[in-house]
């Protein structure tokens, strides 16, 4: 929560310092030039969501994520916006079926290049892999991870990852276990 604050105050201050820093130095009032710094994590989020166009195959901005966690484990959810649009429904499935077994195997690739990172929990889920679960469902728009396990450093670890998730992609979805 503390860095969501900081990066909303960096957001909100760097571009207003930078007019306040155009005014002094010419002596004007006027806004700031096209060549201002732009928000840190608005330009993070927009490289994400490039990257995830790539490495998933469908529309990030026409669908939606949801990571959902649970007593059990969690569920990652990926459903178009527009229940018309079967090209991307059809890309989900297909990338979700992939991510379910590509996890029971031990391969994070996807949402490393994705975050261009190693997101939270991921060397204890590859670690734990034997003692987790990755099963595919088919949504009416999309389709979802069911992701379970009956260990407890297993379940700390897909908490993790699924917590990193929901702020990554900003989903507000809630970060407590139901």
């Amino acid at each position: 929560m503390r860095r969501m604050v900081c990066a909303v105050v960096i957001c909100v201050l760097v571009p207003f310092t930078n007019v306040v820093a155009q005014q002094s130095s010419n002596g004007q009032k006027g806004k700031a030039q096209d060549s201002e710094a732009v928000c840190p994590m608005h330009e993070a989020h927009s490289e994400m969501n490039e990257r995830g166009e790539e490495g998933m195959g469908f529309s990030q901005i026409a669908t939606t994520h949801h990571f959902l966690m649970n007593l059990d484990g969690g569920v990652i959810q990926v459903e178009v916006k527009d229940p018309a649009d079967k090209t991307n429904r059809d890309s989900i499935r297909m990338h979700l079926s992939h991510i379910a077994q590509a996890f029971a195997n031990g391969d994070f690739d996807i949402p490393m290049f994705v975050h261009a990172t190693v997101p939270p929990g991921v060397p204890e889920m590859k670690r734990l892999r034997e003692k987790i679960r990755y099963s595919f469902e088919e949504t009416l728009n999309g389709g979802r991870v069911v992701i379970s396990s009956s260990d407890k450093e297993s379940l700390a670890a897909i908490h993790k990852f699924l917590t990193f998730q929901v702020r990554e992609h900003k989903t507000g979805d809630p970060t407590d276990v139901h």
